[in-house]
């Protein structure tokens, strides 16, 4: 079927090269279909390296390298290993597996597309974590088939954490004003509606970072979900780049397929794939804690 006559609900209902279970698949079948329950299954495996202290985690029991699994079938395999019983079992903390927002995140596109559900994974920054602050944050989108549009579901916020947060909406729908994702950010930054300096974690913040996030969001789109620390072309920026005119040009094109509806698809789709400074190649460059890594996908 040429690109152009893909339906984008078709397309996301489809693993991709990171969601496709493999060899592991069976570990998904059998599991619940109600997106809330799917997101207690997640929370019941899965630990975020962040919070792992704050639930009762010992620094010893925090096993920081997992979250360096790029690839689904690995983390359900890595799951297995901790515990072989069926995901529905919720696991001791020192059996989960330790990682982060994406993990979460790609965990549950990985299920729902294994179920035919249309999903995708996004990455830009959530305004909830801390006050005046957009923080480095991914959730998924699944669509929504009665309501004729894309709900997106925060997979990291159990009940703990919710209370934690203060968190006032419905993590299963979360408001278009409380998760803006990279090319939103973009716009936001180009305009001049926010300083980029808001955006980031931690120490890392600028005008480099929302691009990195703009150009992560764009493959994620297109099925090519990495880790928020592997970086290629455009997406390989220090915090504070200021992109050129001729960068700038092509990241605004970026921005707005990546937040136009679904007619824009074939177009999304062909600009990333046409874009060499955007699109992700065989080999990107993984800043780990180990240092600065050549990593063949």
């Amino acid at each position: 079927m040429p690109e152009t006559d893909i339906n984008p609900i078709e397309y996301y209902a489809q693993p991709g090269p990171i969601t496709a279970p493999g060899d592991q698949a069976a570990l998904l079948d059998g599991l619940p279909t109600a997106i809330a329950d799917l997101c207690r299954v997640i929370q019941g495996t899965m630990i975020h390296i962040f919070w792992a202290e704050r639930y009762g985690l010992s620094k010893a029991d925090i096993r920081g390298q997992e979250t360096n699994l790029r690839h689904v079938p690995k983390m359900l395999a890595r799951l297995r290993e901790l515990d072989d019983r069926p995901l529905t079992q919720p696991r001791p903390l020192e059996k989960k597996l330790v990682g982060n927002c994406r993990d979460f995140t790609v965990m549950l596109c990985a299920m729902l597309r294994h179920q035919g559900v249309p999903a995708r994974a996004r990455c830009g920054f959530a305004a909830y974590f801390e006050p005046g602050r957009f923080e480095d944050h991914w959730v998924c989108e699944y669509w929504d088939a009665g309501q004729q549009r894309w709900v997106m579901v925060d997979a990291q916020l159990d009940a703990f954490q919710r209370e934690a947060l203060r968190i006032w909406f419905n993590p299963l729908d979360v408001p278009p004003d409380q998760f803006l994702p990279g090319g939103k950010a973009w716009q936001a930054c180009r305009a001049g509606q926010v300083d980029p300096n808001f955006f980031g974690i931690f120490h890392m913040r600028g005008p480099g970072f929302v691009q990195s996030d703009l150009v992560r969001d764009l493959a994620a789109l297109n099925k090519v979900e990495l880790l928020p620390w592997d970086c290629w072309g455009l997406g390989d920026v220090n915090d504070k780049h200021v992109a050129s005119a001729e960068e700038a040009a092509l990241l605004d094109r970026a921005a707005a397929l990546t937040l136009a509806d679904n007619t824009a698809f074939a177009q999304m789709r062909s600009f990333y794939e046409n874009t060499e400074r955007l699109r992700v190649p065989p080999v990107i460059r993984s800043y780990t804690d180990a240092g600065a890594l050549e990593i063949r996908l």
